[in-house]
């Protein structure tokens, strides 16, 4: 089982990939902000190109980061896996609705909502692990519940020998 400071270093790395999927996913509207910042025309090879790569950068990055742990042994490949899809769906709805909300009020208030729809998938996934955890806790007490029930009542049936001078015998219960 692990102790409490192995559970709190596994939470702070995983805020750690939280706000590196967040500004990766930020940095997926970089380039509608630098055709409104005048960086950049709307039109030519450099402004598809930059719209390619900024949409592809976040999940990049989620299977380079989830590739490496996997590579480097801190995660077994099935939990990397899950891990990565998760946040690849994560992120995918971030920025599906984070687009929605920019073609209706513009880029500023799409990276907000963004982050805003990642903060909501953790809130949901943590509440519903912690349901699990406790559902899980609840079935292991039931069953050693059942178990030193039975015990006992094992203890109970057992015959119980008796010597002449009235005594127990010894490793018999009376």
């Amino acid at each position: 089982m692990k102790t409490y400071e192995e559970i709190v270093k596994e939470y702070r790395k995983r805020r750690r990939d939280t706000v590196v999927d967040t500004l990766a996913s930020g940095l997926s509207y970089m380039d509608e902000i630098a055709v409104e910042t005048g960086l950049l025309e709307e039109t030519g090879l450099w402004a598809e190109l930059t719209e390619s790569v900024t949409g592809l950068l976040p999940f990049v990055i989620i299977s380079a980061s989830e590739g490496s742990k996997v590579l480097l042994g801190r995660k077994p490949g099935i939990t990397g896996i899950k891990d990565g899809a998760y946040r690849m769906v994560k992120t995918g709805a971030a920025m599906g609705v984070g687009a929605a909300v920019s073609g209706l009020t513009g880029f500023w208030a799409a990276i907000p909502v963004t982050m805003g729809v990642r903060a909501l998938f953790d809130r949901y996934r943590s509440k519903a692990l912690t349901g699990m955890r406790v559902q899980g806790r609840i079935n292991r007490l039931k069953e050693l519940n059942r178990f030193i029930r039975n015990e006992e009542t094992e203890a109970e049936e057992m015959p119980v020998a008796i010597q002449p001078d009235g005594l127990a015998a010894e490793g018999t219960v009376q």
